[in-house]
């Protein structure tokens, strides 16, 4: 799945081998009004926006991987490609339910009941939150069935890497490209744990209630902080101090991303050129099109 500034696509392999493309318009706030295309602000938005396209994507993939063999599928008219809202908000409620939970609240509650002084209380649990995450993808990464979801992260950001590069896409040449990509999802995620330990500093060790409170509401400021950052790491790859800077949320894509086949990297670049078309652009210099991983 390829997301563009105005557009996003997705790609599937059918079970009958052919591939199927489904895109969409992207009608987002940013492109309305200038308040929301603020520092900041503007990567609570695009978190947003970025969470529901990826579930709607992965609602178009089980629909499409759900088809028999031999089903003439051609087009996509027979395959429902989109959640209603009702399912958009459950899946949300029961995703960032879930995230809140493990990385967030459960980190600084273990803190508090080891009993850590204030002064050291944000560094420990920054880093039992850390360890929490780095676990919890090290356990998923052991599932098979994650493996080819995986397989195909990496095929985006090779796809990704290519076309920054002004490489033809082609399955043989964007295989040649690293698995890894500084904008990935993965990396975000970690940038906002470690952004985290320094917003928190300034609250020290509040009442229990107070600590809960603070770890959910002040996440909206956190993950617009490491928004900025990812975004202005994606523009400045060739910064080699930034980059020794970002090169544990770079390493820690090694958990989440395997070596994809040719067919799987068929499939990224199928999307990509997707939204390349939509956007009327195939060079990289103009308009940047985003990996959604």
């Amino acid at each position: 799945m390829m997301r563009g500034p105005s557009t996003w696509a997705v790609a599937v392999r059918k079970p009958d081998g052919e591939i199927a493309q489904v895109h969409q318009p992207i009608a987002s706030p940013m492109a309305r009004h200038a308040i929301w295309r603020l520092p900041v602000i503007r990567g609570v938005v695009a978190l947003g926006e970025s969470l529901t396209i990826g579930f709607r994507a992965l609602a178009i993939s089980a629909n499409y991987a759900a088809q028999q063999e031999g089903e003439d599928g051609e087009g996509g008219e027979d395959v429902a490609t989109e959640l209603t809202r009702g399912q958009l908000f459950f899946a949300f409620a029961i995703a960032i339910g879930f995230a809140i939970l493990l990385f967030k609240v459960s980190p600084a509650l273990i803190t508090d009941w080891i009993g850590i002084n204030a002064t050291w209380f944000v560094i420990v649990e920054g880093l039992i939150r850390v360890g929490i995450f780095v676990a919890y993808l090290t356990l998923i990464s052991l599932f098979p069935d994650l493996k080819r979801v995986f397989q195909y992260h990496a095929a985006e950001h090779k796809a990704i890497n290519a076309y920054e590069a002004g490489e033809e896409l082609e399955p043989e040449t964007v295989q040649r490209h690293s698995l890894i990509h500084p904008r990935c999802g993965t990396a975000f995620l970690l940038w906002v744990m470690v952004i985290a330990i320094f917003v928190f500093a300034f609250f020290g060790r509040p009442h229990w209630y107070w600590l809960i409170a603070t770890r959910i509401l002040l996440l909206p400021l956190i993950a617009g902080l490491a928004y900025e950052l990812i975004r202005f790491a994606g523009k400045h790859q060739d910064n080699r101090a930034l980059m020794t800077l970002l090169a544990p949320g770079l390493w820690l894509q090694r958990l989440t991303t395997r070596q994809p086949s040719l067919d799987q990297v068929e499939v990224s670049i199928r999307a990509l050129k997707e939204v390349l078309a939509l956007e009327g652009t195939h060079d990289p210099n103009e308009r940047k099109v985003e990996v959604m991983a």
